[in-house]
């Protein structure tokens, strides 16, 4: 039988560091947004003087004085931004090969609580004390766990269900993990999924920026990815509130 495998080298990330890359993945593209917006508005900026300039010759020879013009000019403002965008790309690269890393630690929720209060007395404690409890009991201990919010004694119940056979299981892991964990792994998991857009965004923008034209078939795979994102429910919106002014 084969034996699978264990990614040992990635890399630990907290949920609240996740979140923070999230936020510093937004902070970066908006940041890129505003200075490709400016470059794009320069860029139209020499057209129209160009075409305003060139009023008197035909239709066929200003689109040709214009073009060259125009592409004359944003060659010039792709070399002064380059160093900057170039910033951009390597941020948002960095941040999401992080929390590529970081995946394997959040694949579920199960996974999430299992490691709850790892090594401490009190969960200790708690598995020595439900060593021999019966199935009533545990069912009762889970309800506890899930009401008052308790994820070391879950973590524990969870050790102590394991060894239990599946059809003789007083409780479900996954609904217990779910009730404890539930909302930060759906939170993790959809960050994690939004910085991957962004990144994918983010060289979307500088490539249209550095052709003149926007790439169809990377923008259905931003609206693809935005639409993963929706499925899984997570509220990330509060990321974007100013610290200052939360309470």
């Amino acid at each position: 039988m084969a034996v699978k495998k264990v990614a040992l080298a990635n890399r630990w990330v907290s949920v609240m560091d996740v979140l923070d890359r999230l936020r510093r993945a937004r902070e970066n593209r908006e940041q890129q947004a505003r200075l490709l917006e400016g470059l794009e508005g320069r860029v139209k900026q020499r057209r129209d003087d160009v075409e305003r300039s060139l009023a008197d010759l035909s239709i066929g020879q200003r689109s040709q004085v214009v073009t060259r013009a125009v592409n004359g000019h944003r060659a010039e403002l792709k070399r002064q931004s380059l160093d900057t965008r170039v910033a951009y790309l390597k941020t948002v690269g960095a941040l999401r090969a992080e929390l590529d890393s970081a995946r394997a630690h959040y694949q579920s929720p199960v996974q999430m609580l299992a490691r709850e209060g790892l090594g401490s007395e009190r969960r200790s404690r708690i598995m020595h004390q439900i060593e021999k409890s019966g199935a009533i009991e545990l069912a009762s201990l889970a309800a506890l766990a899930a009401s008052t919010g308790d994820k070391e004694l879950a973590a524990a119940l969870l050790t102590r269900n394991s060894g239990v056979p599946h059809n003789e299981r007083a409780f479900s892991s996954q609904e217990l993990a779910d009730a404890l964990v539930g909302d930060d792994w759906r939170k993790v998991t959809q960050a994690m999924l939004e910085v991957e857009r962004i990144a994918l965004e983010v060289v979307h923008a500088d490539s249209a920026f550095e052709t003149g034209r926007t790439n169809t078939s990377r923008a259905v795979q931003v609206a693809l990815r935005k639409r993963d994102e929706a499925a899984i429910g997570a509220d990330l919106s509060y990321l974007d509130a100013d610290p200052e002014q939360e309470d």
